[in-house]
């Protein structure tokens, strides 16, 4: 039985390659960080108590910034495949956060590369290894669209932390023949998004709105353009590189791109609603160095990998906005039956 182990394994990517590993037999083990309240809720439906026999998903406490648990959980755990998907990963937090973000996102993949390469020399096993890249990597991007030969050009700390992530990666695979392959993975999301994230946050006030929840959505710059895909379609990117002969670098992508404006529109529209009556811009928002446009050219993996998405972002819109008008529902009515429900409008920064 194969054996994975997933940083980051709480997140959106975390919850959903999980989900597709446990679908192929794997045997799957997540990194979790030590938390006073419960941060697994993205796990819940998937959850096995590991008391029982034959339980496949086992959770380990840990942390990027730990170099020596990383080595030990590996140890431990013997894994044949390992997903770094653990970060920082909010790109306007990082310039309030930037030291936080390099140690976690850099110098954190590194330690993570190291405990798997030492692992590799002690044990004499074969660990495949993939390293979550982003398309923030492209910053002011250099030509459109953007492939795995564009230069990077960061514009944010995020960035900067996660182009030295993926050289680093290139590097352990170059100096030591490590199976280690990198998926600069352009936006992509899904109802299970953070809800500090734009698409996320567009679509929780779709339901709130249109309940009478909440009168106005304050967003940054609208006209900034993304490609945007689901990451479910991702995460079986992500399974497909490390099932090659060799390590490699892949764009994830759909190769279409629309503006956040265009994101509110197809929100607010689906439930019969103009964007324009409800957003208000906030300077706050806005990020000190912007990322205009990433456009993401996937014809490597399209032909190598012999994957493609399956969803477009008018489907993906969708079916955020169907999920957060049903969570609405549930917030109203527990608040009509007087229950004390915590304000989910939005405290991001």
């Amino acid at each position: 039985m194969k054996k994975a182990l997933i940083t980051g394994i709480t997140g959106q990517d975390g919850s959903y390659l999980t989900e597709l590993l446990l679908a192929k037999g794997y045997e799957v083990h997540g990194i979790v960080r030590r938390s006073s309240s419960f941060n697994t809720a993205r796990l819940d439906h998937i959850y096995q108590d590991p008391h029982l026999p034959g339980s496949r998903l086992k959770l380990h406490y840990g942390d990027l910034n730990d170099g020596n648990n990383l080595s030990n959980i590996i140890r431990m755990v013997e894994p044949t495949e390992v997903y770094n998907l653990a970060a920082q990963s909010h790109v306007r937090v990082s310039f309030d956060m930037p030291i936080y973000t390099a140690d976690t996102d850099g110098v954190g993949a590194l330690k993570l590369l190291e405990a798997v390469r030492v692992y590799e020399v002690q044990s004499g096993k074969r660990v495949r290894y993939y390293q979550a890249s982003s398309s923030e990597m492209y910053g002011k991007v250099q030509e459109v669209p953007q492939r795995e030969t564009t230069p990077f050009y960061p514009r944010s700390p995020y960035g900067c932390a996660k182009v030295f992530a993926h050289w680093i990666t290139v590097n352990f695979r170059e100096s030591y023949g490590m199976h280690a392959s990198c998926g600069i993975l352009f936006n992509h999301e899904s109802p299970r998004r953070g809800e500090t994230f734009v698409t996320r946050k567009i679509t929780r006030a779709v339901g709130r709105i249109k309940l009478g929840m909440q009168k106005k959505l304050y967003l940054g710059n609208i006209d900034a353009l993304r490609d945007w895909g689901f990451a479910g379609d991702y995460v079986d990117a992500m399974w497909r590189m490390l099932q090659q002969e060799q390590g490699d670098d892949y764009v994830v992508s759909t190769g279409k791109m629309i503006s956040v404006r265009e994101f509110c529109e197809l929100s607010f529209g689906h439930l019969g609603m103009d964007y324009k009556d409800f957003i208000e811009i906030d300077p706050r928002y806005y990020r000190p160095a912007e990322v205009e446009q990433l456009l993401g050219d996937n014809t490597k993996a399209q032909k190598a990998l012999g994957w493609k998405p399956t969803v477009d972002v008018k489907a993906l819109a969708i079916m955020m906005v169907e999920n957060d008008l049903e969570l609405a529902r549930r917030e109203k009515t527990l608040r009509d039956a007087g229950h004390d429900v915590p304000d989910a409008s939005g405290h991001d920064q």
